[in-house]
């Protein structure tokens, strides 16, 4: 039976199974091949130039309106209509900048059979957006198919940073750690982008009213919760600490057979509006540093403290929460997607002024966001290396063990496969408390994108001070 004979139910259970982020499950097993022989999707050849034309276009910079702009679910199907429209029109550029950015890169480099993989990957996804470029979706029929097609970019890319990372291993000796971090600050972050436009609109077909009616597992006139789409507008950060922290106790007492005790003061109740899956990945990454930190000096007595902090209230918050509609611009959420040369600050202006649905309402109290403070007794970082830990290619690791992690050698000897610690947020397990330099960069792109950042205060011979900012996503319904 093919995909256009299937029922419209059948085709929601299809997208489902190969949406990690709406089961909340995940289902790593999956190949690429086999997502295709149950989709059956379309493809058209890439061209150098198609990929010419594309990557000639300016980006449309993401904001956070974006992703809440076609309302609160359950979305009406011209809302869902309108979503899938806002992401066809803005994803094949996205991705034609990528394949650009990698073809620019030393030819040995892009001949390395992890990076030509990325490579691929991306022609790939483009291959399965093209057919639908010049077609406009305003059936359920064709959305569904669509939303196929965004479940499969998602899962072709779930590895992406993983096989990058070893791949620029691989490629170290032709390509210097600033090229490298130069690199991946441009092309981690408009992944960051990327994926988030396509799992929003999977969010939100989930959640729309014509599929929830379809669906006899969901009950239609159930009551909405605090998602919109992958944005929770009540996340607790006390909430996402102590999932992480269960995640990396786990892994510290396996390797080192002790784990350390974590106090949770400041606003613990505390909740604004964010994407979690982001605010998961940086405390892990963090909390992994400071547990490996504070047993290695062996003062697993000491407790890492974590502090939650509510930013102050924003006054133009203050004076809009009696309004129709929320203005959130892209220059107020701080976001540093700008991924290519082609695009210029008058873009950002232009986009400034863009405004949120009238459909999206405030909330009875604003959310500008919160400041996380992760204290450990760890004795801080070495003058040495304090300059350096921003740097994606930057690791504690001896060329020992890095080779070792590039050939699969013997876990059991190090107890540790780096490469598992590098990315939980990319579909990567996370089996370790080191990884090879791009867990602190990586979290930094996460915070900043929507304007936040991570700072770092060591104490050297003591321990660590790191502040975590986040911005919230503004007022909503």
């Amino acid at each position: 039976m093919s995909i256009v004979q299937r029922p419209l139910v059948i085709q929601s259970q299809l997208i489902r199974q190969y949406c990690p982020l709406q089961t909340r499950t995940r289902n790593a097993g999956i190949s690429r091949r086999q997502l295709h022989q149950h989709h059956g999707l379309r493809t058209k050849t890439v061209t150098d130039e198609d990929i010419k034309r594309l990557a000639s276009r300016p980006l449309h910079p993401l904001t956070l309106a974006d992703l809440v702009k076609h309302g609160r679910p359950p979305l009406s199907a011209q809302a869902l209509f309108s979503s899938a429209n806002f992401t066809l029109s803005t994803l094949p550029t996205r991705l034609a900048h990528r394949i650009q950015s990698l073809r620019n890169l030393p030819f040995i480099v892009v001949s390395n059979p992890q990076i030509n993989k990325i490579h691929n990957n991306y022609i790939h996804s483009l291959s399965t957006l093209l057919p639908w470029a010049e077609q406009e979706i305003t059936t359920l029929e064709d959305e569904i198919k669509f939303t196929e097609v965004m479940a499969d970019l998602v899962q072709t890319h779930a590895n992406t940073i993983s096989i990058l990372a070893r791949g620029f291993l691989e490629a170290r000796k032709y390509i210097s750690p600033r090229e490298v971090t130069r690199f991946l600050d441009e092309h981690l972050r408009a992944r960051i982008g990327t994926r988030l436009i396509a799992e929003q609109h999977i969010a939100l077909h989930f959640s729309s009213q014509p599929h929830r009616e379809l669906s006899p597992h969901d009950d239609p006139s159930s009551p909405s919760t605090s998602w919109i789409g992958v944005i929770d507008t009540k996340l607790r950060p006390a909430s996402i600490v102590r999932h992480c922290e269960a995640t990396v106790s786990e892994l510290c007492e396996l390797k080192y057979g002790v784990r350390p005790h974590l106090t949770i003061n400041g606003e613990p109740e505390y909740a604004f509006a964010h994407v979690p899956v982001h605010l998961e990945y940086i405390i892990t990454e963090l909390l992994k540093n400071a547990f490996r930190a504070t047993v290695e000096r062996g003062m697993e007595r000491e407790p890492i403290e974590v502090t939650i902090a509510p930013l102050p209230e924003d006054p133009v918050c203050e004076e809009n929460e009696n309004t129709q509609h929320a203005h959130v611009t892209n220059a107020g959420q701080g976001n540093v997607d700008v991924a290519s040369k082609f695009f210029t600050g008058q873009d950002v202006a232009d986009n400034a002024s863009a405004t949120l649905s009238e459909t999206i309402r405030p909330l009875a109290h604003s959310t500008p966001g919160v400041t996380i403070r992760i204290r450990d007794r760890g004795g801080g970082i070495s003058p040495e290396n304090y300059e350096h830990i921003w740097d994606y290619s930057f690791t504690t690791f001896n060329e020992d063990q890095i080779s070792n992690s590039i050939s699969g050698g013997n876990r059991s000897s190090s107890g540790m496969d780096a490469l598992n610690a590098i990315s939980g947020a990319g579909g990567d397990g996370v089996n370790s408390l080191a990884g090879l330099g791009y867990g602190l960069p990586l979290g930094r792109a996460y915070a900043e994108y929507f304007g936040g950042g991570i700072a770092v205060q060591s104490m050297w011979g003591w321990g660590t001070d790191v502040y975590l900012s986040l911005r919230g996503v503004g007022m909503l319904e």
